[in-house]
């Protein structure tokens, strides 16, 4: 089985929606997969997902139970992909990742329709729109992630 761990700044917006829709598709497409997200800011240990990002997950058909948590040096040891959802994410991951830096991915990068390096946007001082045009962008890249996983 494979392990995927989706990071962003807070750990309420973009990971837990990632998350969710990971847990969603591995289901219906029948692939066995570890799933969790976590922050590499401590700004929200142990919240719910925002209101925003959980309307969207259930939108999406995702449960959204989740509690914010923060990346930890062991999280390197335990996945097998660590997916950041931006590149200053990425860096920091980097910084920690010691010798599993080759498990630090971009998400968009899974992404058959975004040019590699791109970024997914933090829609947390936006709308409801916003989490919609986040939702669409992570579909399509845990698409492409679950394609490199059973490939």
């Amino acid at each position: 089985m494979r392990s995927v761990l989706f990071v962003c700044l807070g750990n309420i917006c973009r990971s837990p929606l990632a998350e969710g829709i990971l847990v969603r598709e591995a289901a219906a497409r029948n692939v066995p997969v570890e799933v969790d997200s976590a922050g590499t800011g401590d700004y929200h240990i142990g919240s719910l997902p925002d209101e925003r990002a959980r309307a969207e997950g259930r939108r999406r058909g995702c449960a959204m139970t989740m509690r914010a948590r923060q990346v930890r040096k062991e999280d390197f040891e335990r996945f097998d992909f660590v997916i950041a959802m931006d590149e200053s994410n990425r860096r920091n991951l980097l910084r920690l990742a010691g010798t599993h830096a080759s498990k630090v991915h971009l998400m968009r990068d899974f992404d058959p329709v975004a040019p590699k390096g791109s970024e997914v946007p933090d829609p947390y001082y936006d709308g409801a729109e916003a989490f919609r045009e986040v939702g669409e962008m992570l579909e399509r890249a845990v698409d492409g992630l679950l394609d490199e996983i059973e490939g």
